[in-house]
């Protein structure tokens, strides 16, 4: 489970503050997988930073009774000048895991090929998607960010992504942003809607995708 108490994250540049959110109030239950539903610059990828704990809020805190992983498709998250295969290595003994277990199952995953010997830097967008995923999901988390990655890959590499996160939602939670509405539908079973620097959590998928387009439109008439 996370709990965000009066989480604020607001950014100073020269004379110009901008509130990102303030007092965000919300609770994210275990072994559920949420999808974070806003429209675009609504915070959604800053809020999943600040729960990961790579972004520190400017007030309030965020409570959690497990761990959390990275934001998956944070592309920072690998050194630019190592290998995918050392990246890897490196992650797993930042969070105690079995090195060699861990590259095994990724180098297997990932679908790289010899490319996973290559320093990340050289890498696409695509490439490293399917990297930063496949150790997320060598990983143990109780709660998995995920942040934008639609499926990369052929048909077959979309079907077993969704088969092995599916799996781990079995014992473990989620927090999901993606664009396509459909992967949400297949992913995630609640909503929680970031609008205006507030958020609102819905158990029902359905409805949370209906207030959100209700944002969404409304917000494009405004700009009429």
């Amino acid at each position: 489970m996370i709990v965000l108490e009066n989480v604020s994250k607001i950014f100073y540049s020269r004379h110009v503050r901008n509130v990102v959110f303030q007092d965000l109030n919300a609770v994210f239950p275990s072994r559920t997988s949420v999808a974070l539903l806003g429209r675009n610059g609504a915070g959604k990828s800053t809020l999943l930073q600040v729960i990961s704990g790579a972004l520190i809020p400017n007030s309030g805190r965020v409570l959690s009774d497990g761990n959390i992983s990275f934001p998956i498709g944070l592309a920072n998250s690998m050194h630019p000048h190592m290998s995918g295969a050392q990246n890897t290595k490196f992650i797993a003994r930042i969070y105690g895991a079995d090195t060699d277990a861990l590259k095994n199952f990724v180098e297997d995953f990932a679908e790289l090929g010899e490319k996973f010997y290559l320093p990340v830097r050289t890498y696409s967008s695509g490439m490293r998607a399917r990297l930063l995923f496949g150790i997320n999901m060598g990983l143990k988390f109780d709660t998995y960010l995920v942040d934008e990655v639609s499926a990369v890959g052929d048909a077959s590499f979309r079907e077993k992504s969704e088969y092995v996160f599916k799996e781990r939602m079995r014992e473990s939670g989620a927090i999901f942003i993606s664009h396509s509405m459909p992967l949400l539908r297949r992913m995630c079973t609640a909503g929680a809607v970031l609008e205006r620097g507030r958020i609102a959590y819905y158990e029902d998928l359905d409805e949370a995708i209906r207030v959100h387009h209700a944002n969404v439109h409304a917000a494009d008439n405004d700009d009429d």
